[in-house]
């Protein structure tokens, strides 16, 4: 804690103990009033300029610290200032005094809550940026809920202090004009909830529901704005129409045909998206036969003969397809349609909010209209505007897998997860791999000394890893392909046959007309999303990639259904996405697999934080397969079990990950991890030991000498 944070303290300690010591709050009782208000009001006709402001100094002092007597004092001001010079002495002096006790709190323990919650104070942030002036009127509306109270629990909120102030000093008028006229009758008072009737707090409740009607009306004159020159459709085609069939789009779709909702699905190519065709099916089936060939290469580790592979891409490739041909019916048109989803091969656009224009494959167009639209159409790779690039016919993860012919020599442009898992994969099957990187490591998302395994483990496997090289320019010299990086101010040319771009990936909005209803693409591609998926319109929803900010199939998956609930349900009731643990995996070998904040990340934020080591090479099952390399990181918060991050570089990463994402999901500690029975041996005792790691070192020294003593003695021993 900062000096002047004690110093405030002190002062703040030194008049609560004079308070309380001198006994003044016996001086704020309604006892005392009545025996001295004549004596008072006397002395207040004679120094009625000196006794208002001091009045209105105590006032503030008692509230600003939060000290009892505050309904006292504003029976005072009636008693002795009348309706309307008391009503305004007690509601300036009460309002100031709020606001700076709402500053109090805010000084003494906003930065240390949110240091150590985080998340949880980023979303209450949010909450009281959208709604907090609404809320914070209701409370003040009711006098059964404690001032105090409010003051310190809003100051450790976001929320302005000129809203704050302002909201309290009209929401408080209603309550302090009850007290303040009460107090003209102080006489007839005997306590203070003579004041607070029964069927005063009624209405004061009911009062309280206004600005919570106050909030829908608004919400209401809100979404009116939006939809202002556009006319709504009397009657609609469909309940949901999802424009996309990805992992999002189907995702969308399933979850409106589960709940008996009409829906349409409108896909232009092939069902399933990037995630089924291009990405993760196919790209996992090239990575295991790269790991097959990398086994029968070193199958000396295992007491095998080694063997020379000869692979042949041609069947390689056959296999991929095979593979997809296989997950295929999981995403068919036919399955959709069994579901209730009617699945348009075509493409559409907007013509208003409800209403798209719909170009079937076979030329037809026709017109459909929705209550709710979802734009789940994924992404694409991102071509840089590298001079000489396109003449290279370069790679992506779009185009890849027509190749029958492997590269003998591969250039791979990224090092970043795609770039990195099909550079590891094609330099296991044979081809001389040169991966370029501008960044001074791969993975630039994870930490420092992940980066450093793989980058070992690339090397050793005959990757050529070039970082901090920029590429420049792509040309042809005596017909071989080339191309020039800029390196620490010198150029360095790199031959190759093939070039494989993975530097990112940009969104696919063309030829929905978003322009047309008043939406524009974000620098970074994807379109601008609220926290409930809804886009520009209450009605008008996206998720996946086109969305952001994650451009996983599980996050995916995972807004597809804040976007397909919100747009059925949302009139009555609306979800917030929740992307407070999100896993992700990099499937190299080893595999990268993370969940919650890393190193890095903490630091960025300012998150004080506690590392947990455990070695796989400590790990029975990983030395029995001979896979003992890698690591599992944890971050916690300090002194404590609760999982912050946890990070797993080796073998099987992405199943021990799953364990680290569960107890975070549901607040579950290294404790729990440590108390539950793993079989052995397997690689999930992995996280086991881990968690063994935490507690040793947060063993209670103190107790185990004071065991060691015992056991000492009870040997006899002295």
């Amino acid at each position: 804690m900062s000096r002047h944070k004690l110093y405030l303290l002190l002062v703040i300690a030194v008049i609560v103990v004079a308070f309380i010591g001198f006994d003044l709050h016996q001086l704020l009782t309604l006892e005392n009033l009545q025996q001295h208000r004549d004596a008072i009001a006397d002395w207040i006709d004679q120094n009625l300029f000196v006794a208002v402001i001091g009045y209105a100094a105590v006032y503030v002092l008692v509230t600003a610290l939060s000290l009892p007597g505050a309904a006292i004092m504003t029976l005072a001001g009636g008693a002795f200032f009348g309706n309307l010079y008391g009503l305004a002495a007690v509601s300036v002096a009460s309002t100031i005094g709020a606001s700076l006790a709402f500053l109090v709190a805010r000084f003494l323990l906003r930065d240390t809550l949110r240091n150590r919650y985080q998340d949880t104070v980023a979303k209450i942030d949010r909450g009281i940026e959208k709604d907090g002036a609404f809320y914070l009127a209701a409370l003040r509306l009711v006098p059964v809920f404690p001032f105090f109270l409010i003051n310190l629990a809003m100051g450790l909120t976001a929320m302005k202090l000129r809203t704050y102030a302002l909201v309290s000093w009209i929401a408080m008028l209603p309550g302090t004009f009850v007290f303040v006229n009460a107090g003209t009758q102080l006489g007839q008072i005997k306590s203070t909830s003579d004041i607070l009737s029964g069927d005063l707090l009624l209405s004061f409740a009911l009062l309280a529901l206004f600005p919570l009607i106050a909030k829908f009306v608004v919400g209401f004159i809100r979404s009116r704005k939006v939809y202002a020159g556009w006319e709504k459709p009397k009657q609609f085609d469909y309940n949901l129409v999802v424009i996309g069939g990805g992992a999002a789009g189907l995702v969308s779709a399933y979850i409106g045909a589960a709940v008996k909702a009409k829906v349409a699905l409108i896909e232009k190519d092939k069902m399933g998206g990037d995630c089924l065709n291009t990405g993760c099916v196919p790209s996992k089936a090239l990575i295991r036969s790269a790991k097959a060939a990398d086994t029968l290469r070193h199958a000396n580790r295992y007491g095998l003969e080694s063997v020379p592979v000869q692979a042949s891409f041609k069947h390689i490739m056959n296999r991929v397809k095979d593979v997809i041909a296989q997950v295929e019916p999981h995403d068919s048109p036919e399955r959709y349609q069994q579901l209730g989803v009617d699945c348009i091969a075509g493409e559409a656009s907007f013509v208003s909010p409800w209403e798209l224009e719909v170009r079937h494959n076979d030329g037809r167009t026709e017109r459909l209209t929705a209550r709710s639209i979802i734009v789940a159409t994924g992404g694409k790779p991102a071509l840089p505007p590298i001079p000489g690039l396109d003449a290279m016919a370069p790679l992506t993860s779009d185009n890849l897998w027509d190749l029958q012919e492997q590269p003998e020599r591969l250039l791979v442009l990224g090092g970043g997860p795609i770039g990195s898992e099909l550079a590891h994969a094609f330099a296991r099957l044979g081809s001389k791999v040169v991966q370029v990187e501008r960044g001074d490591r791969l993975l630039a998302r994870e930490d420092e000394d992940v980066s450093a395994v793989l980058k070992a483990q690339f090397e050793a496997d005959g990757i050529d890893v070039r970082l901090e090289h920029s590429a420049a320019e792509f040309c042809l010299e005596n017909g071989e392909k080339v191309a020039y990086c800029e390196h620490n101010g010198e150029r360095v040319r790199i031959p190759f046959d093939q070039v494989l771009v993975a530097l990112g990936r940009a969104a696919n909005t063309n030829g929905l007309n978003l322009e047309r209803i008043g939406v524009e693409t974000l620098p970074n591609g994807t379109v601008p999303v609220e926290d409930d998926m809804s886009l520009r319109f209450p009605n008008v929803f996206a998720c996946g990639d086109v969305a952001g900010p994650y451009q996983f199939t599980h996050a995916a998956a995972h807004q597809a259904w804040y976007a397909a609930v919100n747009g059925l349900f949302g009139a009555f009731k609306r979800f917030r996405v929740d992307y407070r643990v999100m896993p992700w995996v990099t499937f190299t070998s080893p595999e990268v697999a993370r969940v919650g904040l890393s190193e890095a990340e903490a630091n960025a934020q300012g998150v004080a934080y506690e590392i947990t080591r455990y070695g796989l090479d400590d790990l029975d099952r990983a030395i029995a397969e001979s896979e003992a390399q890698g690591f599992i990181k944890v971050l916690t918060v300090p002194g404590k079990d609760k999982i912050l991050g946890a990070v797993v570089v080796g073998s099987h990463g992405a199943e021990i990950l799953a364990e680290f994402t569960l107890a975070m999901k549901y607040g579950l500690g290294l404790n729990k991890i440590l108390g539950t029975i793993h079989p052995y041996p397997t690689w999930n005792e992995s996280a086991k030991y881990a968690a063994g790691e935490w507690k040793r070192a947060h063993a209670p020294q103190r107790v185990l000498a004071f065991l060691s003593k015992l056991h000492a003695w009870r040997l006899g021993k002295r």
